[in-house]
């Protein structure tokens, strides 16, 4: 541990000023809470939205610390990929799923009308709330300033905090009703207030969408979000792959390719003999390098990612939905994992990019431009280029950059 934090130090500067390295990170307080809505009430004003409004519902606003603390701490990212998915797809979450389903006739008249199948909203039911047990008890427009405050989404924070101004404007809620989750999402299914303006419906016949309230409103909300991104009625949205010996894995996250392009390069159906879904094409998925799962991520799965833009809340929310349904889970068992620390996914970007490659701004996300880099280190290096961070990765990356 001592080397590595060594190495790390020898590091810095080797990379461009940015933002993101510019220093120790300081978190904003009231100070900057307050100059940020002072600049914030006038826009929202102009943008249309009542000037009483704005301003009864600003008054005496506060920072909220702890939401900043958790922006950094979202388990879809700080998590081993297949430690999220366990939880998410767990034997007791399956078995209340299954009664869910069960026990919701009016499931069928949301799918026939939407598209999205019911074993999918119960899963995102359960992921995103444990079938409504946990809505978050948040203030949502003071959790939506603060992340607006820290600045790293402040242009969504505001976007956000306007749709919530025009919710409470137009009667549709109130401002004790919204509630929510530190990230500001609300209800049994968790909408964001632009989505709730946007897909919130009611099928409950109250007059007006409740999704706090009545599970009917809140899986008919997001069978409307998912059928507006684009759900393919019919098609599944995953399905676990055998990959061939000697595998180019540099193919994992490439351009999509047909099943039977997939098979013609000795990919195999995990379950059974052929793939048997209807899905035009598909998109390989190594979610835990080559020494985890492939899957083959059908369109849907990238529909599911537009409700929560992870690849393990995807992969999770299918994998549930499927075992919720009678179908098999995953064959492949996911390799034992340590975490990554913040400072050891920033040290392999900082290093990644000293060596020439590019994954990015060095914001310890590992997103798609970051695999993307570390696939072309390891295609060079000799490695299996999976695109996949571990921590013995991350050291070598720092050693070569380093040494340079």
């Amino acid at each position: 541990m001592r080397r590595r934090t060594l190495l790390l130090a020898g590091l810095a500067g080797l990379l461009p000023t940015s933002s993101a390295m510019a220093g120790p990170y300081t978190p904003p307080d009231q100070a900057a809470f307050d100059a940020w809505a002072h600049d914030y009430v006038p826009r929202a004003i102009r943008s249309g939205v009542p000037a009483d409004v704005v301003r009864r519902e600003f008054q005496g606003l506060t920072l909220d610390p702890h939401v900043v603390a958790l922006d950094s701490q979202q388990p879809e990212f700080s998590r081993p990929v297949g430690d999220y998915v366990a939880s998410v797809a767990s034997e007791g979450r399956v078995a209340m799923g299954r009664r869910k389903v069960a026990g919701a006739p009016w499931l069928d008249e949301i799918q026939r009308k939407y598209g999205p199948p019911g074993e999918i909203l119960v899963a995102v039911w359960a992921v995103e709330t444990g079938f409504g047990a946990n809505l978050g008890d948040f203030d949502v427009l003071r959790s939506l300033a603060s992340l607006a405050t820290a600045g790293r989404r402040r242009d969504w924070a505001e976007e956000q905090i306007t749709a919530l101004l025009r919710i409470i404007a137009s009667g549709e809620a109130t401002r004790a009703q919204l509630r929510g989750s530190w990230a500001g999402a609300m209800g049994q299914t968790q909408l964001e207030p632009t989505a709730f303006l946007d897909d919130a419906v009611d099928v409950s016949g109250r007059g007006k969408p409740d999704v706090w309230n009545s599970p009917p409103d809140a899986l008919a909300s997001a069978a409307n979000l998912l059928q507006k991104a684009g759900w393919r009625r019919g098609e599944a949205w995953q399905r676990e792959a055998l990959l061939p010996p000697h595998f180019d894995y540099g193919l994992s996250e490439g351009p999509p390719r047909s099943v039977a392009a997939w098979s013609a390069l000795g990919l195999k159906p995990a379950v059974g003999s052929a793939w048997g879904e209807h899905a035009p094409e598909a998109v390989l998925l190594l979610p835990a390098g080559a020494a985890g799962p492939a899957i083959l991520a059908y369109p849907n799965h990238f529909v599911i990612r537009k409700y929560n833009n992870a690849i393990p809340y995807a992969l999770g929310v299918g994998l549930l939905a499927d075992r919720i349904a009678g179908r098999a889970g995953l064959v492949a068992a996911w390799p034992h994992e340590q975490p990554l620390s913040t400072a050891d996914r920033i040290g392999a970007q900082t290093a990644l990019a000293h060596l020439g490659y590019n994954p990015g701004p060095p914001d310890g996300h590992v997103g798609l431009q970051t695999r993307v880099a570390l696939r072309a280190w390891q295609k060079a290096r000799g490695f299996p280029a999976d695109g996949y961070l571990t921590p013995h990765i991350a050291n070598l990356l720092v050693q070569e950059a380093a040494a340079r």
